[in-house]
């Protein structure tokens, strides 16, 4: 008897599927999973189902246009070897998309899992648990070996262009057939069965099988259920919206762009070296860290914050060497997307290796002509600002069988605030005739005689921290042209912001004056030194100024000598 009637129920739905049936949905958003179901009925002899006779049909879809692109697998805890009849590994998103019902007769196909699934389909003696349902399904090794079963390389998979359609499927005997339907399949099978399905099993087949998984929001084209979490749905209810569950990967975060560049920096010098960072996002969730190797010091920033399309530029201060060098800054980006190094190149100079030779009294430069200052780099401010993100919640109620079993969840994101800040360099510069030049007249000299320097400098900034004072300064003489000869300045006094450089100790002055001597022949006019302040570094780089001041040269030592006959009588 029990033969005949699966004969007879066999050609009855191979009859009805003569006629075409049209499944439709619409919608498109993010998604992901909810569900609801209620008390079971009784069942019959004939058509009843044993809770716990579940499963899940996973297929791979992809994002763009919903492209079923690898055949389903059954996931199971149980053995469900005694499958009469069943319709073959065919996706919710196929049947959309116009196909129909195919019974089969043969093995049904099914996988357990290493890792036990959780409850799916909800009965009067328990409840599924979605967060259970939505945490195995993302687990990492779950997916792996979803990958492996499909056949998807597991990277390309949660690369972001590809989804995981859930469908809740049961094991159930129907009219003495024990049979293995999604929720898709079961409305469908009702179709061509002109309800009987539902008259008998309505309890499963129309609510606790398509009311396990439905979409919070919409997603692949199917939306999301607003409707009823406990009562039974219609066949065009399950076809177009319940009976599904979507797991999405977010896009692979962008491997970090690091752009890096060369320094020129002077001996025991604060200093500051910079690199930007840009390529996908880096928030509070997934924080980019930048680590400068330094001749064999690491200098690590962590929590590099920046927003999608944009970029942060990162600093770190160190002291270079007290002796002239060359070598390699290597710079390592962590966070987000695949690590990347770059590398920054360094020489370190000594300026203090060119100060003008020792004049003498029979010196002269028959052939000199004046030149005109140099306009030497000169950089007074710096721009720059750091990214500093913050929540913007977005609270959503997720609604229950009732009020009472609702919650909110936050929705948020991360936004972006850009705090500014600047630097501004002050300095000015004095030239002065020396103290034992017996003849000077305010800012008048006799060439022959020495001068005095000082250069006083400030920095303001709005982030200090982030700033060096001006450390050095270069000046440069008319009598070589402002070239060929320089003298660095010693640093007098350095303290906050603020700076004090004058002549180094001069070894050919009697007194070991911080003193500078012009040359006796240098003519009348206009003496003007030339001095560049450097080394006021930023994070954009270093600020410099081109400072000049002049004394007037009239006469030479030479006019303070007299040459007479000694006086017999004294």
């Amino acid at each position: 008897m029990r033969k005949q009637l699966k004969t007879v129920l066999l050609l009855l739905l191979c009859f009805c599927l003569l006629c075409p049936l049209t499944a439709y949905a619409d919608g498109i958003g993010d998604g992901n999973i909810d569900g609801g179901g209620g008390n079971m009925g009784s069942g019959t002899s004939q058509s009843y189902w044993n809770s716990g006779n579940e499963g899940v049909r996973v297929t791979v879809v992809r994002s763009s246009d919903h492209a079923v692109v690898t055949t389903p697998i059954d996931l199971t805890n149980k053995t469900p070897n005694n499958i009469d009849m069943h319709f073959g590994k065919v996706s919710k998103i196929s049947y959309t998309n116009g196909n129909g019902l195919a019974p089969l007769t043969t093995t049904y196909g099914y996988v357990n899992p290493a890792q036990s699934l959780p409850k799916i389909i909800a009965t009067n003696s328990g409840s599924n648990n979605i967060e259970a349902i939505k945490s195995y399904f993302t687990d990492e090794q779950v997916i792996r070996s979803i990958a492996n079963l499909t056949g998807m390389d597991f990277d390309v998979l949660v690369g972001g262009d590809y989804k995981l359609l859930l469908e809740p499927i049961a094991y159930f005997k129907f009219e003495g057939v024990d049979i293995a339907v999604t929720a898709t399949e079961a409305a469908l099978y009702d179709e061509v069965c002109s309800g009987l399905l539902r008259s008998k099993m309505a309890s499963l087949s129309h609510k606790n099988l398509p009311l396990a998984m439905f979409l919070e929001t919409s997603d692949l084209g199917y939306p999301a259920w607003s409707g009823s979490r406990s009562t039974t749905a219609s066949n065009a209810d399950i076809k177009s919206s319940l009976g599904l569950g979507i797991v999405r990967f977010e896009e692979q975060p962008e491997a970090p762009v690091l752009d890096t560049f060369d320094y020129e920096y002077r001996v025991n010098t604060k200093v500051v070296t910079s690199v930007w960072v840009s390529g996908g996002q880096s928030d509070p969730d997934r924080s980019t860290t930048v680590t400068f190797n330094i001749r064999g010091s690491s200098y690590r920033v962590s929590n590099v914050y920046y927003p999608s399309g944009d970029s942060q530029l990162v600093w770190v201060q160190w002291t270079t060497p007290a002796e002239p060098c060359e070598f390699t800054i290597n710079v390592s980006v962590s966070g987000p997307g695949s690590p990347v190094q770059g590398t920054i190149n360094v020489k370190v100079v000594d300026l203090d290796k060119n100060p003008p030779p020792n004049p003498v009294a029979d010196d002269h430069n028959d052939s000199f002509t004046r030149a005109s200052v140099p306009s030497r780099e000169q950089n007074t401010s710096a721009n720059w600002g750091v990214w500093r993100p913050w929540w913007r919640a977005y609270w959503v109620w997720h609604s229950g069988d009732d009020d009472d079993d609702g919650y909110w969840c936050d929705h948020g994101w991360w936004e972006f605030d850009f705090d500014r800040y600047s630097a501004s360099l002050r300095a000015t510069m004095s030239i002065k005739t020396d103290d034992h030049n017996p003849t000077a007249s305010g800012r008048t000299m006799k060439s022959g005689y020495g001068i005095n320097q000082t250069v006083t400098a400030s920095v303001s900034s709005t982030q200090s921290s982030s700033v060096t004072p001006a450390q050095n300064a270069v000046s440069y003489f008319p009598e070589f042209r402002y070239e060929q000869f320089w003298r660095l300045l010693d640093r007098i006094s350095i303290g906050g912001n603020s700076s004090q450089l004058e002549f180094q100790k001069n070894n050919y002055s009697t007194y070991k004056n911080r003193t500078h001597f012009t040359p006796i022949w240098y003519p009348d006019g206009a003496y003007t030194v030339n001095t560049w302040l450097i080394d006021c570094w930023t994070p954009t780089g270093m600020l410099s100024m081109n400072l000049t001041d002049s004394l007037t040269i009239r006469g030479s030592l030479w006019d303070d000598w007299h040459i007479a006959p000694l006086d017999p009588n004294h």
